[in-house]
């Protein structure tokens, strides 16, 4: 049975002409493949949607637009369209319930600019099946706010913190806490940000220990990361 298994994952992908989608991704990772929307036409992305949800029962598609979640959800009816992440997913079943005393992934953003980017990865976590709890705009120039919820920042088990301008807050939820630290630059600020570049920049030369970088506003990347660790963390209770 075990080398069976191990045939199966590295067995088929299936061929729509336009994208060879990697039907046993699940087998090999624990998670089906997601979607990046960005690019495709909403043609596309529905015939993806279409494949994978007859597949595995559970789809996720990032940095979608309205137009291919209406495309989507003409080829499959379970589709929700998540606005903040542009994302959408769909299920065959509800998700499955989160005990209350879960270990949980903290999203912690430093301003409402950087929602979108910090909805991507509560959004991303959330959908891979773990508990998600939110701590938006409680950036620098406010720290009251951070340290008013210090609670629920000691509580999680690992914390994605994001951050635009000068990308700063990471390393001050850094020095707070003993869970890991996911820092998520965005291309939120003036011209001297760069698009993100001076907050990545700023989060990779963090003295704060525990702190590791994503690219620039890369929620999902984020997410997904966080949700692995909290599985480990689960597994290891």
């Amino acid at each position: 049975m075990d080398d069976a298994l191990s045939a199966l994952k590295w067995s088929p992908f299936e061929d729509l002409g336009f994208a060879r989608l990697d039907t046993h991704r699940r087998l090999r990772r624990g998670v089906p493949e997601v979607i990046y929307c960005a690019g495709k036409t909403p043609t596309q992305v529905a015939e993806i949607v279409a494949v994978l949800y007859d597949r595995h029962g559970v789809v996720l598609g990032t940095r979608a637009t309205p137009e291919q979640y209406e495309a989507a959800l003409r080829r499959c009816p379970a589709v929700v369209y998540h606005e903040t992440a542009r994302a959408i997913e769909a299920r065959a079943q509800p998700r499955p319930p989160i005990p209350e005393d879960a270990p949980y992934v903290l999203v912690v953003s430093a301003g409402t600019s950087d929602q979108p980017v910090a909805e991507e990865a509560a959004v991303t976590a959330e959908v891979l099946g773990s508990r998600v709890e939110r701590l938006y705009d409680c950036g620098v120039a406010g720290l009251h706010r951070l340290l008013a919820a210090r609670q629920l920042l000691d509580g999680a088990r690992v914390l994605v913190v994001v951050a635009g301008m000068e990308g700063a807050l990471p390393s001050v939820v850094g020095g707070l806490v003993e869970a890991p630290v996911v820092a998520v630059p965005t291309s939120v600020g003036y011209g001297a940000s760069f698009q993100g570049l001076s907050a990545l920049l700023g989060m990779l030369n963090s003295c704060a220990t525990g702190v590791t970088v994503v690219n620039i506003d890369n929620g999902f990347g984020a997410g997904y990361f966080a949700h692995m660790l909290t599985r480990i963390g689960a597994q290891d209770r």
